[in-house]
């Protein structure tokens, strides 16, 4: 009888331990999986030094600073989501033209921009408008175009697919605002890559205040939180995987930083 009660006693440990270690994420197996190839076309904007895709519609800033480097891509509407698309991940090759380097090597790049449609052009007649919707279009940044293709070829056709984003360390912060607004801008998100839904959460008491997306990568929430030691609750847009990262701040976090977390999405 004392052996059987030792036995119930270990396993509810072991199951509180489970549930513990579980509590930091609200999605079963929500791992994100590379999906299948399909075909697109793919330019480039800006030059070798790639400082035309400094900045961006998802609000990254210098994209060197924020870990993204020079392999980045503008999205067509169509593949960009109202924002909701940046920081996904892409591999692509360039196929079925002499333009193509020798053995179709893939490239790997971030979604950090817009590729405006150009409604006053046609890509079905040889003019432009290769990012207008219903297309899905990759406006990459010139170095990364040349490492898969020659770049006087200026548009070549590609095969692409999405994969998992490979990030090293947490997520990251970077607030901006005012005593009575917080702007959070999230970055080097792992996974999926991309952000679906946010709350933030001031101090150790208090409930969980759901920030609305203002645009491209960045959340808002209307309430003073300063002072106090901040925690943000992130959802993945694509796989609904939630993540607690916990203490993020210090009570003395200051607007115009950016801090990381200890958590990342699978």
């Amino acid at each position: 009888m004392a052996a059987a009660s030792s036995t119930t006693a270990t396993t509810a440990i072991l199951a509180a331990v489970i549930i513990s270690l579980a509590g930091a994420a609200t999605t079963v197996d929500a791992k994100f999986r590379a999906m299948q190839w399909t075909p697109a076309h793919a330019t480039f904007y800006g030059d070798e030094t790639a400082s035309e895709t400094m900045g961006g519609a998802c609000g990254y800033g210098n994209l060197y600073a924020s870990g993204y480097g020079t392999d980045t891509a503008a999205l067509s509407t169509t593949l960009f989501k109202d924002g909701y698309g940046c920081g996904t991940c892409y591999q692509m090759r360039c196929v079925g033209t002499a333009s193509c380097y020798r053995g179709s090597p893939a490239i790997t790049v971030t979604a950090t921009n817009l590729c405006p449609p150009n409604w006053a052009e046609d890509p079905d007649r040889g003019g432009g408008g290769w990012c207008n919707p219903p297309r899905a279009h990759f406006d990459l940044s010139k170095p990364a175009f040349m490492r898969m293709a020659d770049w006087r070829a200026g548009i070549v056709p590609v095969m692409y697919r999405r994969v998992p984003c490979a990030r090293a360390g947490g997520l990251r912060f970077a607030l901006q605002g005012n005593p009575y607004w917080l702007l959070a801008y999230v970055m080097n998100v792992a996974g999926a890559g991309d952000v679906g839904d946010m709350w933030v959460k001031a101090g150790g008491g208090g409930g969980w205040v759901r920030m609305s997306h203002n645009w491209g990568a960045s959340y808002q929430a209307f309430a003073q939180l300063g002072g106090q030691a901040l925690s943000f609750k992130v959802t993945s847009y694509t796989t609904g995987q939630t993540i607690l990262a916990a203490g993020v701040t210090p009570a003395s976090w200051c607007f115009g930083l950016t801090y990381q977390a200890r958590v990342n999405f699978s």
